[in-house]
C-alpha cells in the first residue's frame, strides 16, 4: 500500500510505517538533548519537545526504549534540550548518527556537567523530574532551572521525515 495517497487504517504491528507516516504529517521543531556522562558528553536529537507548564517552569520530552543512548538519558538527573536554527541541520543530523558528536567541539558544561551547544534560538537546563511510560518510549519531565533565549534566526523544523524551515 502506497502510504502517500489518502486512506484509514485501524494502527497495528503490520503497519507501523504508515502511522509513523501519519506522525511525520505534523511539522515540529528539532532540538538537541545533552547530558554528562562517565565518559564526556551524551546527545541525541529529538523532535519530541513540548513545554508543559510555566509554574514550576517545566518541559517534556520524549526518549525510545530501543536507542543506544537510552540508559545515559533515563537516568541523566540533569540535561539541556537545545532548540536549533535553521543553520544548525548539519549539527541534528551529525548527532542523529553519533551520540557523542558532540565530544569532538569545545562546548561549555554546566555546573552539573551538562554540555551547552551555543547559536540556537534557546535553551533549556532541567532537572529531570518524573520518567513515565508510554508505549516503546520513556515521557521524561523535567524542571527548568536556567532558560536561555539565543541567537535569532529561522527555526529548524522536522517534517515527513525531512529536516528544513518555514
Amino acid at each position: 500500500m502506497d502510504t502517500a495517497l489518502p486512506h484509514d487504517f485501524v494502527p497495528d504491528a503490520e503497519n507501523t510505517r504508515a502511522l509513523r507516516d501519519a506522525f511525520g504529517r505534523f511539522a515540529t521543531g528539532v532540538t538537541i538533548v545533552t547530558t554528562g556522562s562517565d565518559t564526556g558528553g551524551v546527545a541525541i536529537t529529538a523532535n519530541s519537545f513540548s513545554s508543559v507548564s510555566l509554574d514550576p517552569p517545566m518541559v517534556m520530552w520524549a526518549l525510545a526504549e530501543d536507542s543506544n543512548r537510552y540508559q545515559a538519558f533515563k537516568d541523566a538527573q540533569h540535561y539541556a534540550i537545545h532548540i536549533l536554527r535553521a543553520d544548525q541541520q548539519d549539527l541534528a543530523w551529525k548527532v542523529v548518527r553519533d551520540g557523542t558528536a558532540l565530544n569532538d567541539l569545545d562546548l561549555a558544561t554546566n555546573a552539573h556537567g551538562v554540555p551547552l551547544l551555543s547559536g540556537c534560538l534557546a535553551r533549556f537546563e532541567c532537572r529531570q523530574n518524573a520518567v513515565y511510560p508510554g508505549g516503546d518510549h520513556k515521557i521524561i519531565l523535567g524542571e527548568v532551572l536556567r532558560a536561555e533565549i539565543g541567537t535569532p534566526g529561522d527555526a529548524l523544523t522536522f517534517y515527513c521525515g525531512n529536516m528544513g524551515t518555514l
